[in-house]
């Protein structure tokens, strides 16, 4: 069975080192009991640690903080996927705050992007305001949109900001990273499991820091239909996140479902690719 990566960051070589250091500051993941790896998010390296998991098909993505890097992001993220013989599948970048946001866009679209990443906490704003929905009305259901969701230090991803859109929005397909809600787990799935035909959640950055046995209760207030594994490289190594996800005792076809069959719905894939 091909298995899918829903969740990987990459950046280009000269800020890779900067931005994995940046990214595991801000979210503190050096108070966690879990070791952290230091690993540095260039597609090389990503494709390496993928190889030795046994990891077959990644979605990547990267944020443009301010808005004028959408377009180099995206090209970069592009020039990767081409390069990756179909291994790397791309998530474009937008940003609320761009003064052409249907242009940009239209690039995305054009560059054959298979959905769009945004980052309220790193980009400043949050889901339910109204250039945030502005930029949904323009995307127009044309392509899921994945979420950073949670953190119980900010404001902008959390449940409250997520339950508006997903209403407003019942013909999009929302996926929210981290179980819904980064650190605040159980309190996202109160809100969110079971709630919105719309919603799916991937379960990375989430496994380091929970027992398996609440875990495996998470995934099932959701259901195995709406959980997508992912690693949130360069974040964790890819074989240990496995590891961790083939540790939660869930049957061979749930784990079929989260490992492979959900992402390729949403991605419109072969169900026998690979």
């Amino acid at each position: 069975m091909p298995i899918i990566d829903f969740h990987c960051h990459i950046y280009p070589r000269s800020i890779a080192e900067h931005a994995a250091r940046a990214v595991s500051g801000f979210y503190q993941v050096d108070k966690s009991p879990v070791p952290v790896p230091n690993l540095v998010g260039t597609p090389e390296i990503l494709l390496r640690e993928s190889s030795a998991a046994g990891i077959d098909y990644h979605v990547i993505h990267s944020v443009a903080t301010v808005p004028h890097q959408v377009g180099s992001v995206n090209g970069f993220l592009f020039r990767v996927a081409e390069a990756s013989e179909g291994k790397l599948i791309p998530f474009g970048t937008l940003h609320p705050d761009s003064p052409d946001l249907a242009g940009d866009l239209e690039h995305l679209l054009s560059l054959g992007m298979k959905g769009i990443k945004l980052h309220p906490d790193m980009q400043g704003f949050a889901i339910d305001e109204p250039k945030s929905i502005r930029l949904l009305e323009i995307c127009g259901n044309r392509l899921p949109i994945l979420y950073h969701t949670g953190d119980s230090r900010y404001s902008f991803s959390n449940p409250p900001q997520l339950i508006p859109v997903l209403e407003r929005f019942p013909e999009t397909t929302f996926i929210a990273a981290h179980m819904g809600g980064y650190t605040i787990w159980q309190e996202a799935t109160r809100a969110l499991a079971g709630k919105f035909p719309n919603l799916y959640v991937d379960i990375s950055s989430t496994m380091f820091a929970l027992p398996p046995e609440v875990c495996r209760e998470l995934v099932y207030a959701y259901g195995t239909d709406r959980v997508l594994f992912g690693t949130d490289f360069p974040m964790w190594r890819p074989k240990e996140e496995l590891e961790r996800f083939h540790a939660l005792g869930l049957t061979d076809r749930e784990e079929r479902q989260i490992l492979f069959e959900n992402a390729a719905g949403i991605l419109k894939l072969s169900h026998t690719i690979g």
